[in-house]
């Protein structure tokens, strides 16, 4: 047992030093004269020691429950929020290739698993980051789900003006950021992230790795879009009807007069997502129709402990009730003696 005071010590001893000292002082006094009433000597005794006695016990009784016993209690953490959840999710151009479950564009997909990711596991803490030609954090860790299926609702692909390739390693350092300051903060929490994307790499340069982040990441998987066939994508720019839009064209491949100009193919890389996966510890899945995601997160149980024990959480359970229940005894058998005396006294008058 240990003792966790229910209020400041400063404040228990001012309370409970000096009304223990005087009981204790009342019921010797009491004792005292009491002895010598029964030895004949002259003076009244200071009181009744039974009644000290009993006042003396509730001031004793009172201050150990000030002190607030307690034991100690370790148990796992099973609250379903003890989950960090980081969506990292490809908004270039050719996420709108329309390859996905027909003829959809990829980005269908992609707003259907967030949506349904989130509801999978309520309650956690949820953050997106999306990165297109640079990578930002557009959610930071937030409990409100509805501010992130209303993100996957609304956002939108990056300009097509604007875009200077696609390259799978953009987001790295903020999402080591993310996970970094996540674990500072909780580290507790089981870290999952999802990688959304179609894993095609136009830009020059080789990609970093992501494997120094895999300590920090407790599950999750990379998600892949699209097709090996490829599929078309339009032009994005805003207040554009994208009914009216035009297919991006592919120069490359146009004929030496340059009279035909196909429509651009963006194509599923399945090798980069597959590295990307295993760089990070987890699974690699394809994903082809808007299905249920709950098989994502099957094997995700907040309420296992961590090989590393950083589930266990130890707790203080307060147990006053004895005490309580004792100090109420205390405070009823004062209150029959305190009037039976107020009886007596009328009586007495009468």
């Amino acid at each position: 047992m240990t003792f966790h005071p229910l209020i400041p010590l400063w404040a228990w001893a001012v309370v409970f030093v000096p009304l223990l000292g005087l009981a204790v002082w009342q019921l010797v006094a009491a004792l005292r004269g009491s002895s010598r009433g029964s030895a004949g000597r002259q003076g009244p005794p200071a009181g009744p020691p039974g009644a000290w006695a009993r006042r003396t016990a509730l001031v004793a009784v009172l201050a150990v429950i000030g002190l607030g016993p307690s034991v100690p209690v370790t148990d796992r953490d099973t609250s379903v929020a003890n989950v960090d959840l980081f969506f990292v999710v490809d908004r270039t151009g050719s996420m709108a290739a329309e390859d996905f479950d027909g003829t959809n564009e990829r980005l269908v997909g992609v707003r259907h698993d967030i949506a349904s990711l989130t509801a999978d596991i309520p309650g956690a803490r949820y953050s997106i980051i999306s990165f297109d030609s640079q990578a930002s954090r557009q959610l930071p860790l937030t409990t409100d789900a509805r501010a992130i299926t209303s993100w996957a609702d609304t956002f939108k692909r990056e300009i097509t003006l604007y875009s200077k390739g696609s390259l799978t390693d953009r987001p790295l350092d903020e999402l080591r950021d993310a996970l970094q300051g996540a674990a500072a903060e909780r580290p507790s929490n089981m870290r999952l992230v999802f990688f959304l994307s179609d894993g095609e790499q136009t830009a020059d340069g080789e990609p970093r790795s992501f494997e120094d982040l895999a300590p920090l990441v407790d599950g999750g998987a990379v998600l892949g879009y699209g097709t090996a066939e490829g599929g078309r994508m339009k032009e994005y720019m805003p207040g554009e009807d994208p009914a009216a839009a035009e297919y991006i064209e592919d120069p490359s491949q146009a004929t030496i007069d340059e009279s035909e100009v196909p429509d651009a193919l963006s194509i599923l890389d399945e090798e980069n997502l597959r590295a990307i996966a295993d760089q990070l510890g987890v699974p690699y899945v394809h994903r082809e129709t808007t299905s249920p995601t709950a098989e994502l997160v099957a094997g995700v149980d907040p309420q296992q402990v961590a090989a590393d024990g950083r589930r266990l959480v130890t707790a203080y359970r307060p147990i006053v009730w004895p005490f309580g229940l004792l100090a109420a005894g205390l405070l009823g058998i004062e209150a029959w003696f305190a009037g039976r005396s107020a009886a007596r006294r009328v009586g007495v008058r009468a």
